[in-house]
């Protein structure tokens, strides 16, 4: 259990609706009153953000998330297959689950898996991923407008807006949190 006067982002709480991340929080004292503690929290099953609202003091259960370093291995049908990198068990993790950060995952890359009592919650990428340009039209001739860009399509299936320089099998690296392109690597 922990009080909401010491709750802080990132804190994960089990809650009688599921399993919710803070994404932020502020104590209020009204003139007249009882303190109380706005926050915005993330359901971390279903992703929908929501404000709560909860008396100072009131003790809320606290859920212990385990994160751990895990490799990528392959997609099938079921999911994505990673393995820990500490004890090699495998972990399936759904479609569903993953559906947000599908298009970065290139075999043998390393991930944080989030768990909570064994059950995989989240995946966490790193900050940018180096992706293979598949298709791109070609640069027209004199059409080099600082800033200009066009549609290219990775190896993951990912389409991205690039420079006109970008040609089909350039290695480029991605931002993960945006989707968006950073620099060409080859």
């Amino acid at each position: 259990m922990i009080s909401t006067n010491d709750l802080k982002p990132g804190m994960a709480l089990d809650l009688p609706e599921g399993l919710f991340q803070v994404l932020e929080y502020q104590h209020v004292k009204p003139g007249k009153g009882k303190a109380f503690v706005r926050t915005q929290l993330r359901n971390l099953n279903s992703g929908a953000v929501v404000d709560r609202t909860f008396r100072a003091g009131e003790n809320l259960p606290r859920a212990i998330i385990d994160r751990a370093d895990y490799q990528y291995l392959y997609s099938d049908e079921l999911g994505y297959v990673c393995m820990n990198l500490e004890t090699f068990e495998q972990m399936t993790i759904s479609k569903e689950l993953a559906a947000d950060v599908a298009d970065y995952l290139v075999e043998s890359m390393t991930v944080q898996v989030h768990t909570y009592q064994g059950n995989p919650i989240g995946i966490e990428l790193p900050a940018s991923v180096e992706l293979e340009v598949t298709y791109a039209e070609p640069g027209v001739k004199g059409d080099r407008v600082s800033g200009a860009t066009k549609p290219a399509t990775l190896s993951t299936g990912l389409v991205i807006q690039a420079p006109l320089f970008i040609d089909q099998g350039d290695i480029v690296k991605v931002d993960t949190r945006t989707g968006t392109y950073i620099t060409r690597v080859t």
